[in-house]
């Protein structure tokens, strides 16, 4: 076992004793570096650990976004059938990149991009997330230059890459294109699954983005009526003003707790299901790898029955290239049993994956919409007993 952590990244101590293997890790401290456009938010990254491969106990270590691109982008090319952690998307907007809402957002969602991969049984004996946990600056710099292929491709080039399987994969379910696929009702089934579960994943993040604005226009709107009230009062000099001038503090006030608010609906609510939406997004990605090593498969069988005929026709013949002949068919075997097996290993590993995706699902969605339920009867209790407390001398003046 290793130590445990939520979706908002927060530790959970571990219920075996501290002898038993644990690996936790936090992304803290952001802070800007840089000017104009090669300006980048750097993070600390705190691993704790009694894992012998690592070096210590205790290791912090300075990472920006383009260090958990690299982390992501080689767990994807090397496991195959896992679905691999989403990553917060890069903010094109210039004037949101370094405000401090977005920045801690990001963290948030780093945060829970490294512990997802620290949490998962297969990809925490990765050896590129010791050397993402371990390395210092220079290193992976180097690293990180030095990739070839997909790795050498910016975040913005990678993510265009993921939108284009997304299309390949939903033509194949749409029926636009007629590949060679699984003829398989459980695998049609999942397909169906993810698809239906991006859309309504998507249609309520879409909403919850409303409730977040409606929440912040509502505590603005209050603070400018809390001012015109305040000043409304300050014209009157008896208690009517008096009783103005509390309206308008009391607005005020108000104001502010719905700001929290939206803030903490944000945070805890919205973004949770703006992760979810990115992580079916990854098991996309994967879906689209099954189906390449399928239709891999196919081709690598279908190449070897054409080899075998040939084969034949050459031994009946007593052909002087019958020698060279074996030896290609040799191979295509060797290759196609290698097809076989890879793809089986996919299968075989998203059959594990969805399972704890869901049961994962279940339990972060749980904790969402009960944030999201406690937040909102908070609210509306602060803002009722708020307003109450002015009935009294409002119903005064109005006497």
């Amino acid at each position: 076992m290793i130590t445990v952590r939520s979706v908002s990244g927060s530790s959970q101590s571990p219920r075996s004793p501290s002898s038993q293997p644990f690996l936790s890790v936090s992304v803290t401290d952001p802070v800007k570096l840089g000017n104009g456009v090669q300006a980048y938010i750097s993070y600390r990254v705190i691993t704790k650990t009694n894992f012998p491969e690592y070096q210590g106990p205790e290791k912090i270590v300075i990472r920006r976004y383009s260090d958990f691109v690299w982390l992501r982008d080689r767990l994807f090319e090397k496991y195959k059938g896992i679905f691999i952690p989403p990553l917060p998307e890069k903010s094109a907007v210039e004037k949101f990149r370094f405000s401090a809402e977005f920045i801690e957002m990001r963290r948030q969602a780093l945060d829970i991009f490294v512990n997802r991969i620290a949490s998962h049984q297969e990809l925490q004996q990765s050896e590129d997330l010791r050397t993402f946990l371990q390395a210092d600056e220079e290193m992976m710099e180097r690293l990180r230059s030095h990739e070839t292929g997909i790795f050498k491709k910016k975040p913005a080039d990678l993510m265009q890459i993921f939108k284009d399987v997304q299309s390949r994969v939903s033509d194949v379910v749409l029926g636009k294109e007629k590949p060679v696929e699984e003829s398989n009702p459980e695998y049609e089934k999942l397909k169906n699954y993810v698809f239906e579960l991006e859309n309504h994943l998507a249609e309520a993040q879409k909403h919850a983005y409303r409730l977040v604005k409606r929440h912040r226009e509502l505590g603005q709107s209050l603070s400018d009526f809390g001012k015109a009230a305040k000043l409304l009062g300050a014209c009157e000099g008896n208690a009517l003003g008096k009783a103005f001038s509390e309206l308008g503090a009391k607005s005020e006030t108000l104001s502010i707790k719905l700001q929290k608010e939206a803030h903490q609906l944000l945070m805890s609510f919205e973004e949770p299901l703006k992760d979810y939406v990115r992580a079916v997004q990854s098991i996309k990605a994967t879906i689209a790898e099954r189906a390449n090593a399928f239709r891999q498969q196919c081709e690598l069988a279908e190449t070897i029955k054409l080899k075998e005929i040939n084969l034949d026709k050459l031994m009946l013949t007593r052909s002087d290239k019958v020698g060279e002949a074996e030896i290609e068919y040799k191979e295509l075997k060797a290759a196609s049993e290698e097809a076989t097996n890879r793809f089986e290993t996919i299968v075989r590993l998203m059959n594990e994956e969805i399972v704890r995706f869901q049961e994962q699902k279940t339990v972060d969605m749980g904790i969402a919409f009960h944030e999201f339920a406690k937040g909102q009867a908070r609210l509306a209790n602060g803002i009722a007993d708020a307003w109450r407390s002015l009935l009294p001398k409002l119903e005064v003046c109005s006497s």
